[in-house]
């Protein structure tokens, strides 16, 4: 590379090859991920099993499944703003500690007010280390190939929450329920001293932040040698606006306002519809006359589907992202409806319920990087997290939802036309934010953000 000046590290990540230091990290995050959603999905899985055990009636979980939603909410909404100021990498492993500890505690509750604290404390965890993950990878990657290698990090979280309702099937009637989430505590423990010694910090934050140069060069050097003789380093994007200097006021700066308030909207509904399934979908396919392993199992291939958020990241890559992700939910919703028209057919209903989850996954997995892409470095952990943190509300919504409606006795028909609305909302979301911002990245001229060498 030679002797030079300064160097703009997101031109230097575009224009090399994807290292192996890169695909660690990215390894590292799809882990957090993958285990993030095994845990948030645990108890959907053994809910079944709670209710033989404890004799209690389906209501009276509804606490238990949302605890943890709001708790995912708390730590998403204090991770972001906390992650912008102090660094990607610390918060990130400290929440994958408390949200394997609390996983292992929660295995030995007694009864539902224990596990309902337990599961608030998981979901801190839980909330705070996922969107810290996307920011962390999103930083990595080069411009061309960053929705398609972020989404499929965050395919991670589908495929953890699938890969839960395997091992429930399998292991709680070997071992009961408690092992699914002694095996969701172990796990992220492990994973956590991993990231301490492997997982890098971002070098964008390293630079917004204004981090000495020896710093990121060690990073960097880990991506190409030719870094060593550069004296310092830059990093152009959009300058933000009079106050707009914390991540929170990013989000509400009259720039990206719109945008953020239309992305909240999209998690928020794409939230309602997955907790509503994730956790409710084994229940009602036992009452429409599945035994229950089955209805266990193809209530596992609905998170399965978020694998074809690989192939979505490419087309946001290619084409408008922001028009890929409304048909995405649009999708979702004539799916969703087509499930309640399935049942009674067995294998009318496996493919159905897949094709669903395939789209809503796709969908609701390629939120995150559109955000981390819509928002500057000062903001982006705050933008990400927020959106994520204020959707998780859409969770807890869900899993009352369900609830209430069976209390009304609706139709599995029924409930799954209702659960087709909000799909609707999200796609017009998303629609309404590519209007108000076309391109906000590129709507105020790049500034030049210095860490100078020593």
């Amino acid at each position: 590379m030679g002797e030079q000046q300064s160097l703009d590290v997101q031109q230097f990540l575009d224009q090399q090859p994807f290292s192996k230091f890169q695909w660690q990290t990215l390894g590292l995050c799809f882990a957090v991920v993958l285990l993030d959603g095994f845990d948030t999905g645990a108890v959907g899985f053994i809910a079944p099993s709670l209710i033989k055990e404890w004799g209690v009636s389906r209501p009276a979980l509804a606490p238990v499944l949302s605890a943890a939603l709001m708790g995912l909410a708390a730590g998403a909404l204090l991770a972001g703003p906390l992650s912008d100021r102090v660094g990607r990498k610390r918060v990130l492993v400290s929440a994958v500690i408390l949200f394997g500890a609390a996983s292992l505690v929660s295995a030995f509750a007694g009864n539902l007010t224990q596990l309902s604290v337990l599961r608030f404390i998981t979901g801190v965890g839980l909330g705070a280390a996922m969107p810290n993950a996307v920011t962390l990878i999103s930083e990595y990657c080069p411009s061309q190939r960053r929705a398609t290698l972020t989404n499929a990090m965050f395919c991670g979280f589908p495929l953890g929450a699938a890969l839960g309702g395997f091992l429930a099937a399998w292991i709680i009637p070997h071992w009961g329920w408690r092992s699914v989430l002694i095996l969701g505590g172990i796990a992220p423990l492990v994973l956590a001293l991993l990231s301490i010694v492997l997982l890098p910090e971002s070098v964008r934050y390293m630079i917004a932040k204004g981090h000495p140069a020896e710093g990121i060069r060690a990073i960097l050097k880990r991506i190409s040698a030719g870094v060593a003789e550069v004296r310092s380093y830059a990093l152009s994007e959009v300058a933000t606006s009079g106050a707009a200097h914390s991540g929170i006021g990013v989000v509400f700066s009259s720039r990206y306002l719109v945008g953020s308030l239309m992305l909240w909207l999209a998690y928020f509904s794409g939230l309602v519809i997955f907790y509503s399934l994730i956790n409710w979908m084994p229940t009602l396919l036992r009452d429409s006359g599945l035994d229950p392993q089955h209805a266990t199992l193809v209530s596992a291939l609905f998170p399965l589907g978020g694998v074809g958020a690989v192939f979505a990241g490419w087309l946001m890559d290619h084409f408008n992202a922001n028009r890929v992700v409304a048909a995405g939910y649009a999708l979702t919703a004539a799916s969703l409806y087509a499930i309640g028209q399935a049942v009674g057919n067995l294998g009318l209903l496996i493919v159905v319920v897949f094709v669903s989850g395939t789209f809503m996954n796709t969908s609701q997995s390629s939120l995150p990087s559109l955000a981390a892409a819509f928002y500057p470095t000062q903001g982006r952990a705050t933008g990400v997290a927020w959106m994520m943190g204020i959707g998780r509300f859409g969770g807890i919504l869900g899993s009352f939802l369900v609830a209430e409606l069976t209390r009304r006795q609706l139709g599995f028909d029924q409930i799954f036309a209702i659960m087709a609305i909000p799909g609707v909302l999200a796609a017009l979301a998303i629609l309404v934010k590519q209007a108000a911002s076309p391109d906000a990245r590129h709507a105020m001229p790049a500034r030049s953000l210095e860490s100078p060498g020593h």
